[in-house]
């Protein structure tokens, strides 16, 4: 495929008297890494929120348009899933007590679809396939992300950046056509920031579209195909990461004056 995946039109989005997103408008094209960047308070969680359904907004239009055309903006967050969208969050949030294995297959859950009766029965042929194909695929994730040692731990027991790569594990799990990332590199290593882009160029090569929100310049600029910067909930800027890091109110609002060594 080519084209747009993710049209974004209009989107606004308020708390009280206090407008989080206002008339924000872009596109995402197939197979693209796009980059969602701005300083802290400019909107940027919130239109994730509004595109995986947490969030509903007063104003706009949020189209998927890829296998199929859909528009986003009435559908629940498990809807959402279910239509090919899968994020991870600011904020680790992972089930803490379950095994690394059983929080990926979280993720395959949006992809089964035997019925509780099904379940019941032993001898039910769709089901024994369906349990047999979410665990090949939550294992091969586990084993590419270097997690397949660890599939049987409690997911609290594992280091931050682990748990990093345990949420990202189970939002690939379900399969999507557009993987939403919120601060990925966050709190990560060095040596794990460089291995988080790596892997990120891997599943664009795969044909997955990518929408990243990150503050580190030095992550966001290498991986990024397209860049769209918000301040105070409006967009002041689109393009290329050349374009925007030459962008006279991107400097000022958001890169400053040396671009953060980037």
């Amino acid at each position: 495929m080519s084209g747009t995946l993710l049209k974004i039109e209009r989107l606004t989005k308020r708390f009280g008297g206090v407008v989080a997103l206002n008339q924000v408008s872009f596109e995402v094209s197939v197979g693209q890494i796009a980059s969602l960047i701005g300083p802290n308070g400019a909107g940027k969680t919130t239109l994730f929120n509004c595109v995986s359904g947490v969030l509903r907004p007063e104003e706009g239009r949020m189209q998927l348009l890829g296998t199929r055309c859909l528009d986003l903006g009435g559908l629940a967050s498990h809807e959402v899933a279910c239509v090919g969208i899968a994020r991870t969050f600011q904020n680790i949030r992972l089930f803490g007590q379950m095994t690394v294995l059983e929080n990926v297959l979280v993720g395959t859950h949006v992809r089964t679809h035997a019925g509780i009766l099904e379940a019941i029965w032993p001898w039910e042929r769709r089901t024994h396939q369906e349990d047999r194909w979410a665990l090949d695929r939550a294992m091969r994730l586990l084993e590419r992300l270097a997690l397949g040692g660890v599939a049987g731990r409690p997911a609290q027991a594992l280091s931050y950046g682990q748990q990093r790569r345990v949420e990202l594990a189970r939002a690939l799990a379900s399969d999507p056509e557009l993987l939403l990332l919120d601060e990925p590199a966050a709190g990560l290593a060095f040596h794990e920031r460089q291995e988080l882009m790596d892997f990120l160029r891997e599943l664009k090569q795969e044909g997955l579209t990518i929408l990243l929100i990150e503050h580190d310049m030095k992550v966001v600029m290498p991986v990024s195909d397209w860049v769209v910067v918000l301040d105070y909930g409006a967009k002041i800027a689109e393009g290329t990461p050349k374009e925007i890091q030459e962008d006279a109110k991107v400097i000022e609002a958001y890169l400053g004056a040396k671009t953060n060594g980037v």
